[in-house]
């Protein structure tokens, strides 16, 4: 028999909706000496770091008040969990494919574009799971959390919602929760709905669901907790991924989203977070 699912732990909810994402003008000054320049390893990336650098300056990340990111959306990702702990906020040029969180690339005017930029505050979902060997690890996701299944037969997961199952069996490729700024990514692609920042709602996503055939997934309110239970986790194995965090062989995944953290990512004006999440909703 393989072991009941293990629940683990989360921390309380808070007893009101949380206020939602900031997108203010950041109103801050800027000068050489103040920001670091990091840069992805795809060769665009670095020579335009070079050029910045040669024009504008650098400095350790230690003595940065603001770090700027050139790259793409992945790269993003990288350098907020990178930059974290020391709370700075990150100012994005593409030098990537996509770039949804990144601005418009451009040597001119850097101070100033950072000084008048928008300010996007981003809070992140906290992973906590089980393995089949006991094993509790846990992880942050700015885009989402994922469970995605191994091999090649389909995963087996209930969903419960606050305490309450909602659904008692999802046989399915995966089932994955993001974030409101993550709803634009792998959330889309699963064809899952776009979220505003504002809305305090978490998307949750089936990912090529096969019973029940017909469910399409969830709005779920900020404040929920949400646990999934891998059914028969040694025949079906399941893996639990949040954002760069990888877990394998999970039976439990518990998610909700820790107020406690944060980030800040700023955007030139008129093209803040907000914006651009509105308006990937009329892209044809």
């Amino acid at each position: 028999m393989p072991a009941q699912p293990v629940v683990p732990p989360l921390a309380s909810a808070p007893a009101a909706s949380p206020p939602a994402p900031s997108a203010s003008c950041a109103q801050r000054t800027c000068s050489p000496g103040e920001i670091t320049i990091v840069a992805s390893s795809a060769a665009i990336a670095v020579e335009a770091r070079q050029r910045l650098i040669s024009r504008w300056g650098d400095c350790p990340l230690e003595q940065a008040k603001v770090v700027v990111a050139l790259g793409g959306d992945g790269f993003m990702l990288e350098t907020i969990h990178r930059v974290l702990d020391r709370k700075l906020p990150v100012y994005g040029m593409n030098r990537g494919s996509v770039g949804f969180l990144m601005n418009p690339y451009g040597e001119e005017d850097l101070f100033e574009r950072i000084t008048r930029a928008q300010a996007a505050e981003l809070y992140p979902l906290r992973m906590c799971a089980v393995t089949r060997t006991g094993a509790v690890e846990e992880g942050l996701a700015f885009n989402e959390v994922s469970l995605l299944r191994q091999i090649r037969q389909s995963a087996k997961i209930r969903i419960t919602i606050d305490g309450r199952v909602r659904l008692a069996e999802l046989s399915c490729d995966g089932v994955l929760i993001s974030t409101p700024a993550g709803s634009t990514a792998y959330n889309l692609s699963a064809h899952g709905p776009i979220v505003p920042l504002s809305a305090n709602l978490l998307p949750l996503t089936p990912i090529s669901a096969f019973r029940p055939r017909r469910w399409r997934g969830a709005l779920l309110p900020s404040t929920a907790e949400v646990l999934f239970e891998v059914l028969e986790s040694d025949k079906r194995p399941v893996a639990a991924v949040a954002d760069f965090t990888e877990v394998r062989d999970v039976v439990s995944v518990a998610v909700s989203e820790d107020r406690s953290v944060s980030v800040t990512l700023l955007f030139d004006p008129d093209q803040g977070l907000s914006e651009r999440i509105i308006a990937e909703q009329f892209t044809v």
